[in-house]
């Protein structure tokens, strides 16, 4: 990725797998979301917006199946600039999810000027629970916050029962990591897809 963003291929590379995504979803046979993630180098393009535009466009699939994902890092410069693509996304009728919610200094100030769809809690306080209680702390005011705003919060990085059973106690939304699975073939991962499928994130 840094290679890519360093060469400028980002630009190209990132519309293919944002296509690649669309239409491997459109074939699903259930209704699932797909997240893709977004770096900050396609962020700052101007072009960005089109491009999604056109791979739903192309792909037939339907904007709220899509889900984009945008880091902290992505944010923390030429905050008009960034809203306005934000917006411009959410137009498109896509949905927008914070990645890494609470390792920067700009999660709050955009909770208040951007209605997120979604905030994930980074894996560095998922996988500290039960050792840190600071960390514990820090995971109950998210998903305490994402409550209060009516923002879905999902867990990322989830390797054990203990953590998984201490996140449903507190009540967060969603959950992802390697306990319930690892990142698998497309093809496989249509295997794994049953048509009664509720819908959800597949990331």
């Amino acid at each position: 990725m840094p290679l890519a963003e360093q060469t400028g291929l980002i630009g190209p590379l990132g519309a293919w797998v944002l296509r690649q995504a669309c239409a491997e979803a459109r074939d699903w046979k259930a209704p699932l979301r797909v997240a893709v993630n977004l770096s900050p180098v396609q962020f700052r393009d101007p072009g960005l917006v089109t491009v999604v535009d056109e791979a739903l466009s192309q792909t037939g699939l339907a904007p709220e199946r899509l889900e984009l994902e945008v880091t902290e890092s992505v944010l923390l410069a030429a905050s008009e600039t960034n809203l306005a693509t934000l917006h411009s996304l959410r137009k498109l009728g896509v949905r927008i999810s914070m990645d890494d919610f609470g390792t920067g200094y700009s999660s709050l100030s955009y909770l208040q000027r951007f209605p997120f769809d979604k905030i994930k809690i980074d894996r560095s306080f998922v996988q500290q629970l039960g050792d840190s209680h600071h960390s514990a702390a820090i995971v109950r005011a998210v998903i305490g916050l994402g409550a209060s705003l009516g923002i879905v919060t999902v867990a990322e990085g989830i390797e054990t029962e203990g953590q998984f059973a201490h996140l449903r106690a507190e009540g967060c939304n969603e959950a992802q990591g390697y306990l319930f699975g690892r990142p698998v073939p497309a093809a496989e991962a249509r295997r794994l897809i049953r048509p009664d499928s509720r819908p959800l994130l597949v990331a």
